[in-house]
């Protein structure tokens, strides 16, 4: 669509995530960051009915076909892309604005960014290249899957040169935590369901080191022991080294230095949390639950080269034993109203320290129980009412 004057509106600033939609209106400009653009939010976008829409990023990237530009062209909506993130800084929410036919954004008389409008021909010619680039992307990914499949069969399938480990996980709850920049909101979100349930829990790598310092008892490590630390491998935890098919183990001669036992798990796959994973199912856990390094088909379509194929078979073969940790701290969420459990945990507390008081109190005097309960309880009652005496 070809602008031939400026946009005039009010500036509504919805990049937190779409959150600012609501605040749109028929006529506002709004200011998005939205790279590869979903239909879903188009359709909230065109529903509101903006004058225009501003993008931080590019509507499309070429990584995935997507159709959000599409809906939006569609409902005969200006648009314009890559203003850059330094906009954020700037914009003021309900601000009169204006955007120019050459996609420079102006708020008052300032300039506060500048964006390049999109045509219909670029979204269609940037369409065509990103389903091109998708379709060519998962055969690759597709076909090395099916590799891994030829070569690892045995133990996907009966869990042939997994380490014998007893049945330490058998149906128990086992916690795989991985590193991730938000490791430890992750842990936070999860103290009242490790606190019930006791889980096996199983340190990946450098996530080991997490869990070290923040006091968790592991069962088990798995992963290279050049990135975790000694004080980790020393610890009750047993140790499990990712190794080659011919048995090579990376790290085996920092173990041996360290005087720290070990097994190994050869498998084509050098994941270390694909191998947790696996451990898990074939020594029969009652459930899996992953915390980091989440498996998505978006993420395999955006960069299908970096995306292990065992992965995937790792999270089919776990099955509906596999849950992700962001679903059970939504279930002890006390902030959405899913914090029964919590509740009960400081309704126990409360009992406890009561009992204990009763305790003291009626083994504290020179009566008998009973008598000393009394007492205490008389002393109180005068003290109260001598405060509205």
């Amino acid at each position: 669509m070809t602008v031939s004057t400026s946009i005039n509106g009010t500036l509504r600033d919805c990049t937190a995530q779409g959150k600012g939609i609501g605040r749109l209106s028929e006529g506002d400009i709004a200011f998005v960051d939205a790279p590869d653009m979903t239909r879903r939010f188009a359709e909230l976008l065109v529903a509101a009915k903006p004058a225009a829409v501003v993008n931080v990023a590019r509507f499309t990237t070429g990584l995935i076909p997507n159709y959000g530009p599409h809906v939006l062209l569609d409902a005969g909506i200006p648009l314009y892309e890559a203003a850059g993130s330094s906009m954020r800084g700037v914009v003021k929410d309900g601000k009169k604005a204006s955007v120019s036919p050459t996609g420079e954004v102006m708020m008052g008389k300032k300039l506060i960014g500048q964006a390049s409008a999109v045509s219909r021909e670029d979204v269609d010619a940037t369409f065509a290249d990103a389903q091109q680039a998708l379709v060519d992307n998962m055969e690759a990914y597709f076909g090395n899957t099916i590799q891994f499949i030829h070569s690892e069969a045995p133990l996907l399938i009966d869990g042939v040169g997994s380490p014998e480990l007893g049945d330490t996980m058998a149906e128990r709850k086992v916690l795989v935590v991985s590193q991730s920049e938000d490791l430890r909101e992750r842990l936070d979100g999860l103290k009242f369901f490790i606190r019930e349930y006791t889980p096996v829990i199983i340190g990946v790598g450098a996530a080991a080191d997490t869990l070290t310092k923040l006091g968790y008892d592991m069962d088990f490590i798995v992963g290279d022991p050049t990135d975790i630390s000694n004080e980790a491998l020393r610890g009750d935890a047993k140790v499990i080294l990712p190794a080659e098919t011919d048995g090579f183990a990376p790290g085996l001669e920092r173990i041996q230095d360290l005087g720290v036992g070990a097994m190994t798990f050869p498998a084509a796959t050098d994941s270390p949390t694909d191998l947790a994973i696996l451990l898990a199912v074939f020594h029969d856990a009652e459930m899996v639950i992953t915390v980091g390094q989440p498996v998505e088909l978006d993420s395999i379509f955006a960069d299908a080269a970096a995306a292990e194929p065992a992965a995937l078979l790792t999270r089919l073969k776990a099955g509906r034993k596999l849950v992700d940790s962001t679903v059970i701290e939504h279930l002890y969420d006390t902030n959405t109203g899913g914090g029964g459990v919590a509740w009960a945990w400081a309704i126990l507390g409360l009992l406890v320290a009561a009992a204990t008081v009763v305790l003291i109190v009626g083994l504290g005097g020179s009566e008998t129980f009973t008598t000393n309960l009394v007492d205490t309880w008389n002393r109180i009652a005068l003290e109260f009412q001598s405060w509205f005496n």
